[in-house]
């Protein structure tokens, strides 16, 4: 290399290290309120995540405290004065206790009162709807018209919905309860024949069919 592109380098490189200097000091402020928000940023996610955990622990060992009254209705009463946690989950978890001691206590207006609440509750989230609009029919049965309880269990009964199988055995029920025998002996098959049919509900969609004197499914 002459000297003069040595020359030229190192005039080129001291420009850019000029350059350089002048956007650090033009844009420091920048840079330090940068680092300043990003650090601050982080420190308050953490102090977040720490009163968000303190809350739910702080929640489970009011409901475990609630729970070990030795009167259902002493129970019922310490649940409710719960403040629940910052979540939706949260809440949810402690109306189904609620109307689980409810129905304990032999309270089944109540449970199904709160059952109702939770399914009617537009910002719960729909498994949770579902479950409590299913507990809610099983509780109530033929309280509730037949038409209503297969309008709510249509629904369930979708293909790819979480309770479809249960949904299916309640309708077989209310098949039963119209004189359908036939349709309701034609449901607890399809139950049966379910890929995702537990054990126990196989069990108990063989015992309907052999009550209502058809032969138990082989599967």
């Amino acid at each position: 290399m002459s000297n003069t592109d040595s020359f030229i380098e190192e005039v080129s490189e001291a420009v850019r290290r000029d350059r350089l200097y002048a956007l650090m000091r033009r844009y420091s402020g920048l840079a330090v309120a940068l680092v300043a928000l990003i650090v601050g940023g982080a420190a308050y996610n953490e102090w977040r995540k720490a009163e968000t955990l303190a809350r739910a622990q702080a929640f489970g060992d009011s409901v475990l405290a609630a729970l070990e009254g030795d009167e259902g209705q002493d129970r019922i009463e310490a649940l409710a004065g719960i403040e629940p946690a910052v979540d939706g989950d949260a809440l949810m978890v402690l109306r189904f206790i609620d109307a689980a001691e409810r129905l304990g206590a032999d309270d089944a207006p109540g449970a199904a009162e709160v059952y109702g609440r939770i399914a009617d509750d537009a910002d719960a989230p729909g498994i949770y709807r579902d479950l409590a609009a299913l507990k809610r029919v099983v509780i109530l049965g033929a309280e509730l018209p037949a038409e209503e309880r297969r309008q709510i269990l249509d629904g369930m009964a979708a293909p790819g919905a979480p309770f479809r199988l249960l949904a299916e055995e309640q309708m077989a029920l209310i098949d039963i309860e119209a004189g359908e025998a036939g349709a309701a002996i034609e449901r607890l098959r399809a139950i049966i024949a379910d890929a995702e049919v537990t054990p126990g509900l196989r069990s108990r969609a063989n015992g309907l069919i052999t009550a209502l004197g058809a032969e138990q499914d082989a599967g």
